[in-house]
């Protein structure tokens, strides 16, 4: 899941959504399981996600849907190595874009030989 950068305040939960690629009702899920990702809520009890609490739900989806670790496992790393969990995620997005960069000039290269 490479990153997007993030250029607005706020996103609505449908944005975050498919920016993430999880459903919505996982993200509602997400939000009573991790307060601490929980998003701002408007007077009309609509949901507005931060760029931080994106990347506090970008550090979940790795822990539990990457590295399959159960929700209590999750909630224990997120406590406590919250930053190098960060650190190997970015690691893993530019070996991630390298790799596609990499496919790409090998693509380019074979279609020139032919």
């Amino acid at each position: 899941m490479e990153q997007t950068p993030l250029d607005k305040k706020y996103y609505k939960i449908r944005d975050v959504s498919e920016l993430l690629n999880i459903a919505p009702s996982t993200l509602r899920y997400w939000e009573q399981e991790f307060p601490e990702c929980a998003p701002r809520r408007s007077a009309t009890n609509q949901r507005y996600y931060t760029p931080q609490n994106i990347e506090c739900l970008r550090i979940i989806h790795y822990l539990l849907k990457v590295k399959g670790l159960r929700m209590e496992a999750a909630k224990e790393q997120l406590r406590t190595n919250r930053h190098n969990i960060s650190k190997r995620m970015e690691v893993i997005d530019i070996l991630t874009k390298t790799r596609d960069e990499l496919q790409g000039m090998l693509t380019a290269l074979k279609k020139r030989r032919d």
